[in-house]
């Protein structure tokens, strides 16, 4: 009998020892999003995007033979508590790689910290151009398109379309602040006829849209170009309708299905147009392979911030093959030129900036699609690259230099 407890203890210790020795040999990856508050919605769909590419990965053997251990942390939209909480990662469990979504505000200070402790942290979602602009880093990636870019895609729309009269509304701090100012560049260059008739910066988490609204109106405005996101998009689009504006709107993130169906009017949306870096109905086999084992697997839609998250995490997973190991610095190396050709198209990792080269895909919100009973998106029509990059030396980016 003791020879039997005996023989339990050490395979149990064994066990402990073996998972032990997993955990510590596991690459950690910690997924700074806000997780509770007005935006939990938009982080919980990014950290399943980033959780989905880990179990592929990890289904795959991992990279260069290491698991992928994904950490989730609440940064509440909050810098302080952002760095706070990632500092304590880095001191006491030794986490090098950091990824985030939302909160430009974050993003600036996660880069900082980044460079401070070298580690590394790449966003899918953070879009205010001037982080790999003026503030760019070598231990600071972006997968997505920023505010240039996106803006830049939304102004060739317009511009194609032939509005005279644009409307400009954003949140009041730097992410929207430089989505406007370039929106409003790019289309005086592509239509100097184009009139912007008003703008107007806002409170985040504003609750009351109506005086905005009616300034709008007011303006005479045939289309409202609008950087928006979570709640205050949601908020904005479905005040709007009832207040009898008839002028549609050009928005980053008219495409997020949850403030579709939240809005409970689809009258509201249709024939708005968002542009992103990834969408459903993006055309090609590799995304529609990529959509339909997404929801295989998790029984609903890569939508969006999902899919963003996603390519994103298997773009900086290329990176790490390449390197061979997960050393910062070799992985930092071997992401500067790296070309990832994903279901979104190619994307390119410039090595001035650290800026992705990427499309951004335009789609129109229509009445019937095959995914939703709302309306949603329909065909992505793409906007190539070079028309809406921008040259390094025009970026203000100085430290990465060569």
């Amino acid at each position: 009998m003791r020879k039997l407890a005996i023989a339990c203890l050490a395979l149990a210790m064994g066990l402990i020892l073996t998972a032990g020795a997993w955990a510590a040999d596991t690459i950690k990856l910690a997924v700074m999003e806000p997780l509770s508050g007005n935006f939990k919605d938009i982080g919980d769909r990014y950290a399943q995007g980033v959780q989905y590419a880990a179990d592929v990965l990890n289904a795959k053997g991992g990279i260069n033979g290491r698991k992928i251990e994904v950490i989730l942390v609440d940064s509440e939209v909050n810098a302080a508590v952002a760095t706070r909480k990632a500092t304590k990662l880095i001191l006491q469990d030794n986490v090098r790689y950091f990824c985030g979504g939302a909160g430009s505000s974050v993003a600036g200070a996660m880069e900082a910290l980044a460079s401070s402790h070298n580690a590394l942290f790449f966003t899918y979602g953070m879009a205010a151009s001037s982080l790999t602009g003026d503030k760019c880093s070598r231990n600071f990636f972006r997968t997505c398109a920023n505010t240039d870019m996106q803006s830049y895609a939304l102004a060739h729309w317009v511009a194609e379309k032939g509005f005279k009269k644009v409307f400009c509304i954003a949140q009041d701090y730097s992410f929207g602040q430089e989505a406007v100012a370039a929106f409003t560049k790019k289309l005086k260059e592509l239509n100097p006829q184009a009139e912007i008739v008003g703008q107007i910066m806002h409170p985040m988490g504003t609750k009351d849209f109506a005086p905005y609204i009616s300034q709008i109106i007011s303006s005479g405005a045939e289309v409202v170009f609008t950087p928006n996101w979570g709640n205050d998009l949601t908020l904005l689009l479905k005040q709007a309708q009832p207040m009898g504006l008839k002028a549609k709107f050009a928005g980053y993130y008219i495409n997020d299905e949850l403030m579709i169906e939240s809005l409970a009017n689809d009258q509201a949306v249709i024939g708005s147009v968002g542009a992103e870096i990834y969408m459903l109905s993006i055309p090609g086999q590799a995304n529609q392979e990529f959509v339909n084992d997404f929801k295989k697997a998790k029984g609903f839609y890569p939508t969006w911030l999902r899919g963003k998250a996603y390519l994103a995490t298997m773009f900086w997973a290329e990176a790490l093959k390449k390197a061979g190991n997960d050393k910062v610095d070799d992985v930092i190396k071997a992401w500067e030129g790296l070309t990832y050709d994903g279901p979104a198209g190619k994307w390119t990792m410039r090595a001035c900036d650290h800026q992705v080269q990427q499309p951004v895909w335009i789609a129109e919100i229509v009445a019937k699609n095959p995914y939703f009973s709302h309306a949603y998106v329909g065909p992505a029509k793409m906007v190539a690259p070079e028309q809406v990059s921008v040259p390094c030396e025009q970026t203000g980016c100085k430290r990465l230099a060569k």
